[in-house]
């Protein structure tokens, strides 16, 4: 009888702000349990994530995260008001002197990262050129980040497109698809018993942010409710809402045979200084998994 072929794994790494960081656990406790992925693909925060682990940097940048304090990341927050908030140059340089750019194709683990095409809603799969440039289109969420301009085109954030990169994956030739979906319990009864009756909350960093504190704090003072949300706090809720609805389509026509769901509906979208909190989660969602895992294994 013929040896029967080891199955290939991809890993399916998805969108969601600071959440992502919740990849990194992942990482650590499938490579823990001897478990190495022969593909990695990612949307948005899963594509930073994905790159790093397919260069070799993941312990760079754990290390990083972790230690990240909410001054650090306003640091890194450059300002504008033409497409998005955050240009990311000054983010990008900072990764390209801490961090080694390499092309994609030369990569040890054959990854790749999804974007949307803005002009024409086209899903995006970025196979080629340099990682960083990759990661920084995949990034690039509508309103908060700046597209990115590649080839002619202007590129955003996958997430609106591909939420949790499944498709990727099985284009890749992975036989096994372990993916990790971080939006699942942000609507719903998460959510209720998060918000309890304060149903939103802004970002501490964007409250510190001293233009934008004192731009919300005059369109507060002309609302009739005190519970109605500000205008960045409604917008980053819809674009929530907007990835969770479209992964879970997506999903549904192109499931994972183990999805991971890490429960991070405390996390707001920009709360990238509660790496740590996350980097557990993610531990946690592989181990309640596990037996399905190790069943999809052993067929």
């Amino acid at each position: 009888m013929p040896e029967r072929r080891k199955p290939r794994i991809g890993l399916a790494l998805g969108a969601g702000g600071a959440r992502g960081w919740a990849h990194i656990g992942v990482i650590r406790a499938l490579n823990e349990k001897g478990i190495r992925p022969d593909v990695v693909c990612g949307t948005s925060m899963g594509a930073l994530v994905g790159a790093a682990h397919a260069a070799g940097e993941l312990d760079r940048l754990e290390r990083w995260a972790s230690g990240l304090a909410w001054t650090d990341v306003l640091k890194l927050v450059d300002v504008t008001w033409r497409g998005g908030l955050i240009k990311g140059q000054r983010l990008f340089d900072f990764f390209r002197e801490q961090f080694q750019d390499r092309d994609l194709a030369a990569l040890a683990v054959p990854y790749g990262a999804v974007a949307t095409e803005l002009a024409t809603g086209r899903e995006v799969w970025l196979r080629d050129g340099k990682v960083l440039d990759a990661v920084r289109a995949s990034i690039a969420m509508p309103g908060i980040f700046t597209p990115f301009e590649r080839d002619g085109a202007l590129l955003v954030d996958g997430g609106l497109v591909n939420p949790v990169p499944v498709s990727m994956c099985r284009a890749f030739g992975a036989d096994v698809v372990i993916a990790v979906d971080l939006g699942w319990a942000k609507l719903g009864r998460y959510r209720a018993q998060r918000n309890d009756a304060k149903e939103f909350h802004m970002p501490e960093w964007m409250e510190r942010i001293s233009w934008l504190s004192r731009l919300a704090g005059e369109m507060s003072a002309e609302e009739e409710s005190e519970s109605a949300p500000s205008i960045v706090e409604a917008f980053l809720a819809a674009i929530d809402i907007m990835q969770v609805r479209i992964a879970r389509s997506r999903l549904a026509g192109e499931p994972a045979d183990v999805l991971l769901t890490p429960v991070l509906a405390d996390f707001a979208t920009m709360d990238f200084h509660r790496a740590p909190e996350a980097i557990v989660e993610g531990r946690a969602a592989l181990e309640r998994m596990l037996p399905l895992l190790q069943q999809v294994m052993e067929d």
